[in-house]
Parts: C-alpha cells; sequence; structure tokens
C-alpha cells in the first residue's frame, strides 16, 4: 500500500512547529527580560552582566527547536516515509515548540521580575537561578519527549 500523497506534510509541519513556537518563546523570554534588565541598569549599572542569565537561558529553548527540527528535516524522504512517522514528527514538534513557548513566557516573567528585584536585594539572585532553572527545564522535557517520538 502506498502512502497518501499529504504525508510529508505533517513531518514538515512538526518540523516548522519546533521551530517557529520555540523561537517564540525564546524571543518573549529575550524581550520580557531585557526590558527588567534595562529598568535595573538604571539603578546598579554594575549588575547588568550578572543579570543577562535568563536572556541566555531564553535562548537556550530556541536550541532546543532547533535541535528537534534537524532531527525531522533529516528524516523527512521521498520514499519510505509513513503516515504513521510524519504524525509522530507532528507531535515531536508540537512537544517541544510548545513547552518551549511554554518556558520562554516563564523566564521571560521570572527574569523581568527577577532582576528588578536583585538590584534592589542582592540576595535574591539565587532565588531568580533557581526558579530560572525550574521554567528552563519545561523546555528540556519538551525536548527529551519530541527526541523519543522523532526516533521511534
Amino acid at each position: 500500500m502506498t502512502e497518501p500523497l499529504y504525508t510529508p506534510f505533517f513531518g514538515i509541519m512538526g518540523a516548522t512547529a519546533a521551530m517557529v513556537f520555540s523561537a517564540l518563546g525564546a524571543a518573549y523570554g529575550t524581550a520580557k527580560s531585557g526590558t527588567g534588565i534595562a529598568a535595573m541598569s538604571i539603578m546598579r549599572p554594575e549588575l547588568i552582566i550578572r543579570s543577562v542569565i535568563p536572556v541566555v537561558m531564553a535562548g537556550i529553548i530556541a536550541i532546543y527547536g532547533v535541535v528537534v527540527a534537524v532531527v525531522i528535516a533529516n528524516s523527512l524522504s521521498d520514499s519510505g516515509y509513513s503516515l504513521y512517522k510524519s504524525f509522530l514528527h507532528l507531535g515531536a514538534g508540537l512537544s517541544v515548540g510548545l513547552s518551549g513557548l511554554a518556558a520562554g513566557f516563564a523566564i521571560g516573567i521570572v527574569g523581568d521580575a527577577g532582576v528588578r528585584g536583585t538590584a534592589q536585594q542582592p540576595r535574591l539572585f539565587v532565588g531568580m537561578i533557581l526558579i530560572l532553572i525550574f521554567a528552563e527545564v519545561l523546555g528540556l522535557y519538551g525536548l527529551i519527549v519530541a527526541l523519543i517520538l522523532s526516533t521511534k
């Protein structure tokens, strides 16, 4: 039995979803944290470099999407690409993409409030980092599930 003509569409949409949603999350996290850094740097310019951590963590979310998109794109082929595999790739892309979007939102909100608070109370820094790690792990969970799905 031959596969339907639209079979690769779902795999391509999985790669697209992985990249688009994770990049949206990373962009939001970067923008939201960046505004907090700009506001904080007026009071305490010596803390600018230390406050860039949320922006770096938001950028890692986009890397998760790139990894899954590349894995999916390398699996696409003209022959031997089943509808089952294409649905797995769609699920993988949505998994990493939507979890990256959620993680980016969390990193942005925590990063914004955290760097502003750290400017007023430096002991808040360690707590901010811990919360950011837990927000980042949400994206990592999506990456793990996506890699399991895409390599099945």
